[in-house]
């Protein structure tokens, strides 16, 4: 499995705005300057963050963006989910329908066994955590 640059940079987004947290709205721009990726794109992640409620948008000279709850309510799991498009390591195993092998396939609980082994994983970390724990 490989996670889509939109899950990355969006968690890198995500946790930058949880490491300045108490500070008040971050200009996109510094994310921007210190996260190395393009403004374009990080307008482009935010989208879907702020319809999720993960970000709130503030208008005006002082504005910018700020996390919709405290750090310790929001998981990487919740991000990855979230941003990326397929969330199975196996398309058979949200639809069925996408192997003609699904009904004897011997692997196929195999890969959804460890999806969801991901996922909890995921969403066992949260904000908090990535930003006080050094990996």
């Amino acid at each position: 499995m490989q996670l889509s640059t939109r899950s990355r940079y969006g968690t890198r987004l995500m946790v930058d705005l949880a490491q300045h947290y108490d500070q008040g709205p971050i200009r996109i721009n510094d994310i921007a300057k210190r996260q190395d990726i393009s403004v374009k794109y990080l307008e482009q992640l935010i989208i879907p963050l702020k319809k999720a409620d993960l970000i709130k948008s503030v208008r005006g000279p002082k504005g910018g963006h700020l996390l919709a709850k405290p750090t310790q309510n929001i998981t990487v799991g919740e991000i990855v989910m979230l941003l990326e498009n397929e969330t199975s390591l196996a398309p058979c195993i949200k639809n069925p329908g996408a192997c003609y092998m699904t009904d004897t396939c011997l692997t196929r609980d195999i890969w959804g066994m460890l999806t969801e082994k991901i996922y909890e994983t995921l969403n066992s970390i949260t904000l908090s955590d990535v930003i006080k724990v050094d990996w």
